[in-house]
């Protein structure tokens, strides 16, 4: 199998890592006896070859010796031998040439997958049926192979991969208007009722979701979680994948991190996919999956829940709801599919905050857990609780504050839950003087201390901030000195005191927050504006910190008038955050939005992440930004999400814009009382 591979010069091909010398070692040790060295030569083609789903001149090398291994009944793991060739065809990698000639060698072998299809191992039959349709042809034939396999294939796993594989079919040709796609719908809609089993039935209905949605039962709902259901009785707990050794490889982490029922995790996975802008007919789904008497299938749901957040708008109180249900499951890893999803909710996880607040006052020892080097931080359900806005955490927060060990994080939650945290002030503030300034983990203490005050407008904190300000090594740079420093900002005419450390930060790093902070404490724009306007010049500081100093003279407004020469060559940066901030702030300083207008409406179609800073702008602007108005009405009408990070950031950010959007609206129409029209 491994005829030949001395004869080719690896030196001079290239991979991701660079000289392809390695390969041969890495090709011979898929087909070790040892499966820690299988794994660990796995690990390394995905991480050389086939880096990030790109191809090389390396990958087209290894092609024929990852087919001959893929043929050897002899080797072990030859599912993820074919797997990395069906992956490495369907790349869409950098070099369009070079692609079409790996999937032009796979084309021209394609009697190897036809033969593979057969195998006797079935999660070979399984890895191979995506090549079925990609390198077989005429079509015509592929689809018939699929056929034939349906008709003779008993294992369950591999008739659901020929449900993908025909929706595969079904997707490829008919963009191109094959009618032979039709033949692929046929047969999935024959898969998808009696007298195939659950798992089977519940495949050809997410295909059909994505490739022929006409084709979907009428009574889908009730039908997929009755389907559902009935596979949750004839499953049986699948233990360790064969083959996954105790190497610490990328491949052995990814195995470890799938779901316990990774099959019926990518079952509704692909159904709800496919349902796209039925956001009803998803959340009637949700409903009953998360009402399954399974906890894999309610474990499946919450997941799935989290996709449907991040994607799409709305508060869906329903599913949130039973997903606070789970909390206090048993199944561990329920109990944190819940909690992680409610984390990322943020507030639109309030309909939850009940069973979380019950499961924070019966279980206090959940309150704080410890990571793997013993440091406190403030456990999931408390910080979900908080994160939903409600009061309720308050009390639980001053219990913990009160403790004998307070997490460094506590002070990150207390922003979310505004003015309702108050009451836990004076004990922030005491804990942040008890911060001694030269120990260690200084900074990971004083941040979120400095941040919750801040939050909270407690001026009477100020003291504490400047002892921080004065004391701390961390530098004029430093992140100390930075949330010391918007501390001071956020509390006003309060910080007075402050203002000779403020003036001496003017010439250090941390200028332009400085200076956003002396505007905000003395409201001298003549204090503030040389040192803007020398970050604002020096082609030294980088984008970010010229945007910064562009935001603060958008504060300024008309005071500002001296910095235009240097923001007005900034409205044609190249890098979209610092022209959106430099247009913002001509507009605010101007009053004229005639000539910058255009370059807003351009960045808010081209880079989402710039909405909320143009948002921004036409809420300070009034009736002024009435010209921008129909970007806002248009955000608030689409049901999309205008970022879908995972983690909650992309929630959070676009809650921020939803309301930042509102308040624009609500500003050019006094007396409507806030509402949009």
């Amino acid at each position: 199998m491994f005829r030949g591979i001395d004869e080719v010069d690896w030196a001079s091909l290239r991979h991701a890592d660079g000289s392809a010398e390695d390969v041969p070692g890495l090709l011979r040790g898929l087909a070790s006896a040892d499966p820690a060295e299988r794994e660990t030569a796995l690990d390394g083609m995905y991480g050389a070859v086939h880096h990030r789903g790109d191809v090389y001149d390396a990958t087209l090398a290894c092609v024929p010796f990852l087919l001959a291994l893929a043929v050897r009944e002899d080797v072990r793991d030859r599912a993820g031998v074919v797997e990395l060739l069906v992956s490495i065809g369907g790349a869409d990698g950098a070099s369009p040439g070079l692609t079409d000639r790996v999937r032009a060698a796979l084309r021209a072998r394609a009697e190897v997958f036809v033969r593979l299809a057969g195998d006797a191992d079935p999660r070979v039959r399984r890895a191979v049926l995506p090549a079925l349709v990609r390198y077989v042809v005429p079509p015509a034939r592929a689809l018939a192979l699929l056929r034939e396999r349906i008709a003779v294939e008993r294992d369950d796993r591999v008739l659901v991969g020929l449900a993908e594989a025909l929706g595969l079919f079904a997707r490829w040709y008919g963009a191109v208007g094959d009618p032979r796609a039709a033949g692929a719908v046929r047969v999935l809609t024959e898969l998808s009722g009696p007298p195939y089993g659950p798992g089977l039935r519940l495949a050809a209905v997410g295909q059909l979701a994505a490739c022929a949605p006409r084709e979907l039962p009428e009574d889908l709902v009730p039908t997929v979680v009755r389907l559902l259901r009935d596979r949750s009785t004839q499953r049986t707990r699948a233990g360790r994948p064969s083959g996954c050794s105790g190497a610490d490889t990328l491949a052995v982490r990814l195995r470890r991190l799938r779901p316990s029922d990774e099959e019926g995790s990518r079952l509704l996975r692909t159904l709800h996919h496919g349902l796209g802008d039925r956001v009803a007919d998803r959340v009637a789904l949700l409903c009953g999956q998360l009402t399954s008497p399974d906890p894999l299938d309610r474990c499946n749901a919450v997941w799935m829940a989290a996709g449907l957040f991040r994607e799409r708008r709305g508060a869906h109180p329903e599913p949130v709801v039973l997903i606070g249900a789970q909390v206090g499951a048993e199944e561990g890893r329920l109990h944190d599919a819940a909690v992680a999803v409610l984390l990322e909710l943020s507030e639109l996880a309030a309909p939850a905050a009940g069973p979380l607040h019950a499961l924070v006052r019966q279980r206090p020892e959940w309150r704080v857990r410890y990571g793997r080097r013993g440091v406190p931080a403030l456990g999931g359900p408390l910080r979900a609780l908080a994160g939903t806005g409600d009061a309720r955490a308050v009390p639980v927060l001053a219990e913990v504050l009160a403790g004998p060990v307070v997490p460094d994080d506590l002070g990150l939650v207390i922003p979310g839950l505004g003015q309702a945290a108050a009451p836990l002030a004076p004990a922030l503030r005491r804990h942040l003087a008890r911060v001694p300034l030269d120990g260690p983990g200084a900074r990971q203490r004083a941040v979120p201390l400095v941040t919750a005050l801040a939050a909270l407008g407690d001026t009477a904190s100020v003291p504490s901030v400047l002892r921080l300000l004065r004391g701390t090594p961390d530098g004029p740079g430093g992140p100390v000195v930075e949330a010391a420093v918007r501390a001071l900002a956020a509390f006003g005419t309060a910080a007075q005191e402050a203002v000779p450390e403020l003036r001496a930060l003017l010439d250090t790093d941390c200028a332009v927050t400085a200076a956003e902070a002396l505007w905000s404490v003395t409201g001298e724009p003549g204090a503030v504006l040389p040192a803007l306007l020398r970050a604002l010049t020096d082609t030294g500081s980088g984008p970010q910190r010229r945007a910064a100093a562009a935001d603060v003279l958008a504060r300024l407004g008309p005071a500002a008038a001296p910095a235009l020469p240097g923001l007005l060559p900034l409205t044609g940066s190249a890098e979209t955050v610092e022209r959106v901030s430099a247009v913002c702030a001509v507009w605010r300083v101007t009053g004229d939005g005639e000539p910058v207008s255009s370059v807003l409406r351009s960045a808010w179609a081209e880079e989402p992440r710039t909405r909320a800073a143009i948002a921004g702008c036409v809420a300070a602007l009034g009736p002024a930004g009435t010209s921008l108005h129909d970007l806002l009405r248009a955000e608030l009408a689409s049901p999309r999400r205008h970022r879908a990070d995972a983690g909650g950031q992309g929630i959070r950010a676009d809650l921020a814009l939803i309301r930042l959007c509102r308040e624009a609206l609500a500003g050019a129409l006094p007396g409507r009382g806030g509402l949009v029209p």
